[in-house]
């Protein structure tokens, strides 16, 4: 399935008219699909491709020495996450997979520096904790760009998102599916579920295997083009606005039987605003055939519901 392809240089490009395009295709796209492919997406081509290399090289150590970057009590919010640790939401399968998460870096001035541990420094890969600080930072820009695009079809003003994104709990998930060496019990690697955050934006993985799930209830395949991100809506974006736009469900799904020898490697931000942003449903997408469909609570609250129904926090 071609997901809707959108180029954000049309938001940016100063034309009201090519930026008013942007809104009305992103958005539009948004409440049908929930999953776009975003090109011009500002984020290097050298940079994703060193975030990979270093990705492999991390994964690639023993576990012994991996083990080294768990630390339990950060719920899996900073450093390394043994295989099979989590699980999607309403599941007990846990997914076939590890993975490395690097978060928010802020000044000791900041009211939420208490909130954000420290990143876990891998001195094994030399380049790897400056080359995610930097994506880090190019993924948030992106970000921010398509929220504000999402803030104006939502009829909001365009900086709505801004505050409350500035120097929030984002998360960079580096993923490693490893190969396939017996016969699997499921065909599922990453069991269906929704993202928590507000937007998610995916740089290409490594091999196939992402699906989505249609309105007609059937999984289809999720294809972009190299220099192409995708980019989707997630539950606390959906909660906000009262279900118009979709928190699609998707799974990552085995590979064919002639590739199981091979990893899959991906490359997730996860964008979150600060943990006192509210999430309650906006007036403008509440009528009477749209009544409030989730009581009120805010992005922290939120995430650490969801963290528990995962298995990453008791």
């Amino acid at each position: 399935m071609a997901i809707p392809v959108v180029n954000l240089a049309d938001f940016l490009s100063g034309d009201p008219i090519l930026k008013n395009q942007f809104v009305q295709q992103l958005g539009k796209a948004y409440e049908e699909v929930g999953f776009v492919a975003v090109k011009n997406h500002g984020i290097p081509n050298e940079l994703i491709d060193d975030m990979y290399k270093y990705v492999q090289q991390f994964f690639s150590m023993p576990i012994e020495k991996k083990k080294h970057y768990e630390i339990p009590e950060l719920a899996g919010q900073r450093g390394y996450t043994s295989f099979g640790r989590e699980h999607a939401k309403g599941s007990d399968a846990p997914d076939l997979k590890e993975f490395y998460q690097h978060g928010q870096t802020v000044s000791d001035d900041i009211p939420e520096k208490d909130e954000y541990p420290d990143n876990v420094q891998i001195h094994e890969v030399p380049g790897f904790s400056e080359t995610f600080n930097k994506a880090y930072r190019a993924f948030e820009k992106s970000g921010k760009s398509l929220l504000q695009a999402i803030a104006l079809y939502l009829g909001l003003d365009e900086h709505f998102f801004d505050n409350p994104i500035t120097d929030g709990n984002s998360i960079l998930r580096a993923i490693h599916y490893p190969p396939i060496t017996q016969e699997p019990k499921s065909a599922i690697r990453a069991e269906q579920h929704e993202d928590i955050n507000l937007i998610t934006l995916l740089v290409g993985a490594s091999a196939d295997g992402l699906q989505i799930l249609t309105k007609q209830n059937e999984w289809v395949g999720v294809t972009s083009l190299p220099e192409q991100i995708v980019v989707n809506v997630g539950d606390m974006l959906q909660r906000l606005t009262n279900n118009k736009l979709r928190s699609t469900t998707h799974r990552v799904v085995n590979p064919p039987r002639e590739m199981w020898h091979t990893s899959r490697f991906s490359i997730p931000f996860f964008l979150h605003p600060k943990s006192k942003m509210s999430l309650a449903c906006l007036p403008s997408c509440i009528d009477a055939n749209h009544p409030k469909a989730y009581p009120d609570t805010t992005a922290g609250e939120y995430l650490d519901e969801r963290l528990r129904e995962i298995g990453l926090k008791k």
